[in-house]
């Protein structure tokens, strides 16, 4: 399945020329099921303020609207699939951004195998607060991870607080409670439904400053974005989370609870 449109139609020669040459612009990656998307208002959120920062645009009140329409049309019947919504400069700059919406396979909701990351101390995403286009750091992150024999990396900052992974946020466990850094990062959907859900569930957790150092007291890590609530850390440079499958788990438990929104 995959079905790409540009403001509700087939893009043309012109329009994927633009796309493939301007590396500006910002995007939500979202997983549908059945018609319906977990936090849903947090997407549009997302995209409402970026827009603004990006383009100095705020959409009116009836963009949510024609945006659920957007979606719904290039889904195209189907219920289950991986969606990404971005904004990227219209060929006429004096106008809205143009909305472009990706349609393909759904990602399993099976975990996948433990992760082997790499701390990265030149990594850290430009404009961290934004999901955006410019991805060329992140990139060079996973690739150089890989050529040291992991399987992606993590930021540090020059404070030395830990900061995100590659296209992830990250979480870590006391044994007694669920940390999320706090540091310049995109706070992620998944993230902020999740922090909420264990509010509600009364599973202890809190963000604040992780220094470097600090590491060496946990007992696992996950990372958690869009795709995926229960992909274990196993290790984070020389240091093993043993415990890794429990806040797996855990998280898996808490995400369970999260309703969906209907598109």
């Amino acid at each position: 399945m995959l079905n790409l449109e540009v403001n509700g139609r087939a893009p043309e020669l012109a329009d994927t020329h633009r796309l493939a040459g301007v590396n500006y612009g910002h995007f939500t990656s979202m997983q549908v099921r059945d018609r319906g998307v977990r936090g849903l208002a947090l997407h549009f959120a997302r995209l409402a303020d970026a827009n603004e920062e990006f383009f100095g645009w705020r959409p009116g009140l009836d963009d949510e609207h024609r945006l659920r329409g957007l979606i719904l049309q290039a889904l195209d019947g189907e219920k289950d699939a991986s969606v990404r919504v971005s904004y990227v400069p219209g060929a006429d700059r004096a106008a809205p951004p143009d909305v472009v919406v990706a349609v393909s396979d759904p990602w399993s909701d099976e975990p996948a195998p433990p992760r082997r990351v790499r701390i990265d101390p030149d990594f850290r995403r430009e404009w961290p607060e934004h999901k955006h286009a410019a991805t060329m750091g992140l990139i060079r992150a996973q690739r150089r991870a890989v050529e040291a024999g992991y399987d992606d990396a993590l930021s540090i900052g020059p404070d030395g607080l830990v900061r995100e992974g590659s296209v992830w946020n990250v979480a870590f466990f006391t044994g007694d409670q669920v940390v999320w850094p706090q540091a310049p990062m995109l706070k992620g959907v998944t993230m902020v439904l999740l922090q909420v859900a264990m509010t509600m569930q009364g599973v202890p957790w809190t963000m604040r400053p992780v220094p470097i150092a600090e590491l060496l007291d946990f007992t696992a890590a996950v990372a958690v974005n869009s795709r995926t609530v229960r992909q274990e850390i196993a290790s984070i440079d020389d240091l093993v989370y043993p415990a890794g499958d429990k806040l797996a788990e855990l998280m898996a438990d808490v995400w369970r609870s999260v309703p969906f929104d209907a598109l």
